[in-house]
């Protein structure tokens, strides 16, 4: 009386390991770039740095859940409002200088639950 369920292949020997939801090789995934980064606990984190980048400021915002392209569309949005640039690397949008307060306003304005952190 044993159920049969459908096969879920997890490894081939031809690409190695497979992505459990498209079944393509991880490195050819095609559903990762549609998963948002990372959900976090749903609060968005702003902080600021300055450490390792040659005494310039940086103001890093963390947690924000959206998929990568969304996500390069709100530091595109973000980098204008501030009038700088910036970048987006591993999920973490990074604004040049401390622009903590500004960003914050627009996050709050676009309806996510925003918090300073750090010093």
């Amino acid at each position: 009386m044993s159920r049969k369920s459908p096969s879920r292949a997890v490894y081939s020997t031809d690409g190695g390991r497979l992505c459990h939801q498209c079944h393509r090789p991880v490195g050819d995934c095609v559903c990762k770039d549609a998963a948002p980064a990372s959900q976090g606990d749903g609060i968005v984190r702003i902080r600021r740095e300055s450490k390792g980048r040659g005494g310039k400021t940086v103001t890093l915002i963390h947690g924000v859940p959206l998929a990568s392209a969304p996500l390069k569309d709100l530091a595109k949005k973000l980098k204008q409002r501030c009038g700088v640039g910036g970048a987006v690397k591993d999920g973490v949008i990074e604004i040049q200088g401390d622009q903590r307060d500004i960003c914050k306003a627009v996050l709050e304005g676009l309806g996510f639950q925003v918090k300073l952190a750090g010093g």
